[in-house]
């Protein structure tokens, strides 16, 4: 697989008070931005299925989020994010199991793979960065997102970025306790933005994403067994 970023996060109810103790523990509002986000699976769920996730944002291009190693347990999730169009394109053929298509970007190769829009749905999003006290200054600061999409559904993301897998351990340590801070409970678990959306418009595909991993810890987060999918 064509090397990314690993993506470290764990994604949790927000409540009234959560911005403002981001601001009492130092936290920079980096911005509020609203976007659309597009997902793309075949008609069969087949990436979804596989714990890959397709998406297109608007503004900012395409990405493949594929399972990393989850080396270590617990309510979050890792994954390794392609953003370049060729590797995500060379991962969606092996994923698929397609032949591996000639130069051309994602859009391009929607077609020839079968996929199409599962869900499309827009959010407001305020997005905060932060350096936990006594961390050295040259560490990547940790970001928290707090999200509200157009359906109603409001949801939070601790998120740490790393380039190796050596390095995931010390990032969770420092999502558990910026989210303990934050009055997170130890084991709480949210579901992310397009489960939610599945379940509630297109429940059929929910279901059978259900069935998947029923017996399975995750995709994207969370181990209730009412919201498997997080």
């Amino acid at each position: 697989m064509a090397q990314g970023l690993i993506e470290v996060e764990r994604k949790f109810i927000p409540g009234p008070g959560t911005e403002e103790r981001l601001q009492e523990l130092g936290a920079v509002l980096e911005h509020r931005v609203t976007f659309r986000d597009s997902y793309y699976d075949t008609p069969e769920l087949s990436l979804m299925r596989a714990d890959h996730w397709l998406r297109q944002r608007e503004g900012s291009g395409w990405e493949f989020k594929c399972p990393g190693a989850t080396s270590v347990s617990g309510p979050h999730t890792e994954y390794m994010e392609l953003t370049a169009e060729p590797a995500i394109v060379a991962q969606l053929c092996e994923v698929l199991g397609a032949e591996v298509l000639g130069a051309g970007g994602v859009a391009a190769s929607l077609g020839p793979l079968g996929l199409q829009e599962v869900a499309s749905f827009v959010t407001k999003r305020s997005a905060w960065k932060l350096v936990l006290s006594g961390a050295d200054e040259e560490e990547p600061p940790l970001r928290v997102d707090l999200d509200t999409a157009d359906f109603g559904y409001a949801v939070g993301e601790v998120e740490a970025l790393v380039h190796k897998e050596a390095e995931v351990p010390t990032a969770l340590k420092k999502i558990h306790s910026l989210s303990s801070m934050l009055g997170v409970p130890a084991q709480e678990t949210a579901p992310a933005k397009l489960i939610v959306y599945l379940q509630r418009f297109r429940p059929q595909d929910y279901q059978c994403l259900l069935e998947v991993y029923g017996s399975r810890e995750k995709p994207e987060g969370t181990k209730d067994p009412d919201m498997r999918l997080g």
